[in-house]
């Protein structure tokens, strides 16, 4: 399965699953990140880290170690 991470700049898809525990998983859907949203990749920093999304209408920020937390089909 593809996470977050792997979707190209420019793409979009739909997330399918959240994995971590806690916290973690708790602040990424605060953030609006649940199953079923759609979800654009807008930009990547110059050496990755953080991705740039487009989530319900707003931007977002998150490290790529939360994107691969996040499971998605295109």
């Amino acid at each position: 399965m593809k996470t977050l991470r792997d979707i190209p700049v420019g793409g979009s898809a739909t997330v399918v699953k959240i994995h971590g525990e806690g916290a973690t998983k708790r602040r990424i859907m605060d953030m609006g990140i649940t199953k079923g949203t759609k979800v654009s990749v807008r930009k990547v920093a110059p050496l990755g880290d953080p991705i740039q999304l487009t989530v319900r209408g707003y931007e977002l920020s998150i490290r790529k170690a939360d994107a691969e937390l996040i499971d998605v089909e295109e």
